[in-house]
């Protein structure tokens, strides 16, 4: 008989929209059931904190603290959770973190949210800083969840993330790929801010606005699109490369969030060629972007699962990384992420 393991994932994104944790049942490595899942979302102290990270924190002290306070704070969250939903049993906790740094082209990427922390505060095994380990082997840290799409959803063609950032992952030939293709909710939520909601819902902001051919023209020939594979992306793409473009063109809100929605349509729909689509992530609720990409490209079929599936698929893969990590089998793939090698990352604290 199949022995059943009890995993709890935690994921943070980019778009800050709150923190992810899933509690999962898993049979064996392909075969799982989501037991309780739940979005919390940040409180105004932790929003204002982890958006206001300076990039010359790397290494201080000011950053160190942050780490250990973020992961007290996860570690009450779990708790918390666990006591809700009068959870029994917890074989480990897989913690992603929340990513404040990714430049691996200089061999650095930090998650905070530090898993000693969470492991004091709950006494059950965390896995965590699944990235790391790759950067030092030479690999883009991301994205990590292909593994888990290739074990538990290869009945598609592909998987698309819209997340903070967008990702695919798909096979070709028996072997996995997978890569970051653009930015997505981290920019439309930023505007949608400034209209004073927490985001473009159903895009009903970029359907009004008018689309601008030129700033459209200049963000599909930014040069990360023209880089080959693999290749990932993290904030610093954001703040020096999308943020004073869209800045640099002086139209309104709405104009930048329809033109945006474009060119997230546009560079998506470059990429998947034809097939079955599992759409998740909180971009699978902006049914604007949708239909824009099912008008651009009409011979892929999208497929949008259930709610616990769309939102929570990431943190559920990550208590899966986890549960690999822990049986020392591999969770990161070279195919993927371009490391030297296949190979079983994050850090384990336990007694």
């Amino acid at each position: 008989m199949v022995d059943k393991k009890y995993v709890i994932g935690l994921m943070s994104g980019t778009s800050l929209d709150g923190v992810d944790l899933v509690y999962a049942e898993f049979t064996g490595l392909q075969n799982f059931k989501i037991l309780e899942a739940e979005t919390i979302p940040y409180t105004e102290y932790w929003c204002q904190k982890l958006k206001n990270i300076a990039s010359n924190l790397r290494g201080s002290k000011e950053l160190k603290a942050l780490d250990v306070e973020l992961g007290f704070y996860f570690g009450e969250l779990l708790l918390s959770f666990i006591n809700r939903n009068k959870v029994k049993k917890v074989d480990l906790i897989a913690s992603h973190g929340h990513t404040v740094h990714h430049q691996p082209e200089i061999g650095y990427t930090l998650q905070i949210g530090d898993g000693e922390e969470i492991y004091r505060k709950t006494k059950i095994k965390t896995i965590y800083n699944f990235r790391e380990q790759d950067v030092l082997l030479g690999g883009q840290g991301a994205p990590l969840v292909p593994i888990g799409d290739q074990l538990l959803f290869s009945e598609y063609d592909y998987c698309l993330n819209l997340g903070g950032f967008s990702n695919v992952s798909y096979d070709e030939n028996g072997v996995r790929k997978a890569f970051d293709i653009c930015p997505v909710n981290t920019v439309l939520n930023f505007y949608a801010n400034q209209l004073g909601f927490e985001y473009d819902k159903n895009g009903e902001f970029s359907k009004q606005g008018v689309l601008n051919e030129i700033l459209f023209s200049e963000l599909n020939q930014l040069a990360f699109y023209k880089f080959s594979t693999p290749k990932s992306l993290g904030v610093e793409f954001l703040k020096k490369e999308i943020y004073p473009l869209l800045d640099k063109h002086k139209v309104s809100v709405v104009d930048v969030m329809r033109t945006f929605v474009e060119h997230v349509a546009y560079q998506l729909t470059n990429k998947l060629k034809k097939g079955a689509v599992l759409v998740t992530g909180g971009g699978a609720y902006h049914s604007f972007l949708i239909s824009r990409m099912q008008q651009l490209n009409p011979s892929l079929i999208l497929i949008i699962p259930s709610k616990e599936i769309v939102e929570y698929k990431e943190a559920l893969v990550f208590g899966l990384l986890g549960l690999l990590k822990n049986q020392g089998l591999v969770n990161c793939l070279a195919s993927v992420t371009g490391a030297e090698k296949d190979h079983a990352s994050g850090v384990i604290c336990a007694e």
